[in-house]
């Protein structure tokens, strides 16, 4: 009873679960898995399994300094503990800013995709585009009529699309086609590295739980729990579902189809119907995911880059209070999505948030006695992001050029605006005290 009333007074374990759930599941299954398909093979799952244990391990980090730090900052605030008022933080954070602008570019470009099935075969590819700046503004719009819109609309989908996704693995598994999945026909170890290193991305949601730390009624139980169990969960999604996928079509019906997989994997044992019931759970977690991301870690980058700390009374809204940080954020998304195919998209996403993560990691080792984590697990995170960020690079330059290009000139842009905003304007980075709840 006493545990129930102290959680009644702050946001519970499944609440936090349903934020990391919520930034995850709409990313993965449902806007890169033909992308990754198309290197991984019918080894995908494999690869879905190998970027979720990485996340795993950079899970540690965040469990650990959210306990420590619990401030609506997340990330954000891991970095100027580790690294100081400097202008690497600040330089990372603006990074860490622009690795949403490229998720939320994939989530709306994968809304786009599967919303065009609507429309009459045939129709220009451009209607991606359309459709996925139309979402966009429409969650701009709805921050304007109220926040609690946007909670009365996340709490209605994230029951309806993981339910779906559950249907689909457990009905589907009768009807797997065993040559599909068969080990001689997967491709090198090289391909499946390749495709865990794109599918990252698909796990960065995650992160977005430790900028709900403050609203914890006790975070150092919830905090790691909701981690540790949102991750968990998303894995065996993403593996059973995309086992599924794999299960049910050739890789080259698979890339024909990329910008729908899951929904035509679903016609072979669910038909017509089970087709558009998968485009519709596939717009609702592609919306989900822009949702969770435009209200949570990208406007409080964007607020804390520009103000160099979050206001001393945060609340929900707080993000009134920054609506330019919103406008600019969608413009940019806007820009990317129309511009950019999804798999660079992708690409340019798991890029930066590689190396967001490891640098969280090199943080807490900074700090790590102030959080009493283990050595070890934080090595083990580093050498994972590492490990990653060179075969995505590697793949990268193999097959995407101008991307890489334009990744290091993110990462180059990052680093300079800090540089150049910092000189101008004297705004120092500052941590925010907050009073513990536990």
């Amino acid at each position: 009873m006493g545990e129930n009333k102290e959680h009644s007074k702050g946001m519970g374990l499944w609440a936090a679960i349903s934020i990391g759930v919520g930034g995850m599941v709409g990313a993965g299954i449902f806007s890169i898995l033909g992308a990754a398909s198309a290197i991984a093979g019918n080894a995908l799952y494999v690869s879905f399994f190998i970027a979720g244990l990485v996340a795993l391990f950079n899970a540690y980090s965040y469990a650990k300094l959210g306990v420590k730090y619990p401030t609506a900052g997340g990330p954000v605030e891991f970095l100027i503990r580790g690294f100081g008022n400097s202008v690497l933080s600040g330089g990372l954070n603006i990074l860490l800013w622009v690795g949403y602008v490229f998720a939320l570019s994939l989530y709306a470009r994968a809304f786009g995709g599967y919303a065009m099935t609507f429309l009459p075969k045939g129709s220009s590819p451009i209607w991606i585009g359309i459709l996925g700046t139309g979402i966009v503004l429409f969650f701009v719009l709805l921050e304007f009529i109220g926040s609690r819109a946007v909670a009365a609309f996340e709490s209605v989908n994230e029951f309806i699309k993981i339910t779906v996704l559950v249907l689909f693995a457990v009905v589907g598994y009768f009807s797997i086609k065993p040559e599909l999945l068969a080990l001689s026909a997967w491709p090198g170890s090289e391909h499946i590295l390749f495709g865990a290193a794109l599918i990252f991305i698909a796990y960065e949601g995650f992160g977005l739980i430790t900028n709900a730390a403050e609203d914890m009624a006790t975070p150092h139980k919830t905090l790691p729990r909701a981690l540790y169990l949102s991750i968990f969960i998303v894995i065996v999604i993403y593996v059973t579902v995309s086992m599924n996928v794999v299960g049910h079509l050739s890789i080259p019906e698979i890339i024909k189809a990329q910008d729908y997989a899951l929904a035509q994997a679903a016609r072979p044992f669910l038909g017509k119907i089970g087709f558009v019931i998968i485009v519709l759970t596939a717009l609702l977690s592609t919306a989900s995911a822009i949702n969770a991301t435009l209200y949570g870690g990208s406007n409080v980058s964007y607020m804390i880059a520009r103000d160099g700390e979050l206001p001393k009374m945060f609340e929900r809204t707080i993000f009134h209070q920054a609506k330019e940080g919103m406008l600019i954020t969608a413009g940019f998304v806007i820009v990317f999505l129309n511009v950019l195919p999804l798999d660079r998209i992708a690409l340019l996403g798991s890029g930066a948030f590689l190396l967001i993560y490891g640098s969280v990691n090199v943080a807490h080792l900074r700090i790590y006695r102030e959080t009493g984590a283990k050595v070890w697990i934080i090595w083990v995170a580093i050498l994972g992001d590492l490990t990653s960020l060179i075969i995505l690079t590697i793949y990268t330059l193999q097959k995407a050029p101008v991307t890489f290009i334009v990744l290091l000139g993110t990462i180059a842009f990052s680093f300079s605006a800090e540089w150049a905003y910092r000189s101008i304007t004297r705004r120092e980075l500052r941590i925010r005290r907050v009073r513990r709840k536990n």
